[in-house]
């Protein structure tokens, strides 16, 4: 029996949303902050939840570990910091469950543990978009002691952690909507591997052989027909075989031409 599309679906996005959800976690580039007062036209402060860089268009030079206490003290940057540390711990979780419940190895999905594992996707990517989504709501509003400018932007980070989110979201509920329909044996999408009935030659009774008894018939003298092979014999008289005619004449002339 095949393995449903939906838990193929949902094993496949879950570690893609992993993947963008662990960037966008220890990158530092949650938000932008360009022209700055009193600084350079090219720099571009970068501020994320563990770190502050600074980075210039003109060049590659990156400068990291910037103080700002201001703004690691507003509310949702730890909340930020926790929730994404517990999504990211949550996905491993949920695939390490989901894993041997989908079985690539055994004849039958377990619905129950694969849903199980779907379930903890979903919460894990329920906890990505939550401080992505308030961080994106205050994004001009947080504080911060080196960000003075007007020109703050969304930073990469943001957009991975939605993109992240919503894969995990998907591929958790894909998951939860397969055990919920497969639940009592349904399986949707699938096909039995039972391996196909061998054909059995149906032997049909023989037919009973009833011996007949042979009558054995005398033969009789008398018969019903009233007349006999010499009756026969007697009223009509067989022609008798003409025998060889003689050439030779009675008399001793001379033939005529006529006779020749």
């Amino acid at each position: 029996m095949r393995t449903p599309g939906m838990l193929i679906f949902g094993m496949v996005l879950s570690p893609c949303g992993w993947i963008l959800d662990l960037t966008s976690t220890v990158a530092p580039n949650w938000r932008e902050n360009r022209n700055l007062p009193s600084e350079s036209q090219d720099l571009v402060l970068q501020q994320g939840i563990w770190d502050i860089c600074k980075t210039f268009d003109s060049s590659r030079n990156i400068e990291c570990n910037q103080p700002d206490v201001p703004y690691f003290n507003n509310q949702v940057i730890p909340v930020a910091q926790g929730l994404m540390v517990a999504s990211l711990l949550v996905t491993l979780l949920g695939l390490a469950i989901a894993t041997p419940g989908v079985r690539c190895w055994r004849d039958r999905p377990n619905y129950t543990i694969a849903g199980l594992g779907g379930l903890l996707i979903f919460l894990s990517g329920v906890m990505t978009i939550i401080p992505v989504a308030w961080y994106t709501h205050i994004l001009k509003n947080i504080t911060s002691l080196t960000a003075t400018g007007d020109d703050i932007r969304v930073g990469y980070c943001i957009v991975l952690g939605y993109i992240g989110g919503i894969m995990q979201v998907l591929a958790g509920l894909a998951m939860v909507i397969v055990m919920c329909s497969c639940c009592g044996g349904k399986n949707r999408g699938e096909k039995s591997s039972d391996p196909p009935e061998k054909f059995t030659h149906t032997k049909y009774p023989m037919a009973r052989r009833i011996e007949v008894p042979s009558i054995s018939r005398s033969k009789s003298s008398a018969s019903s027909v009233p007349y006999s092979k010499d009756s026969f014999d007697d009223d009509f008289p067989r022609a008798k075989t003409p025998g060889n005619r003689s050439t030779s004449t009675s008399y001793g002339g001379r033939p005529y031409d006529a006779d020749l």
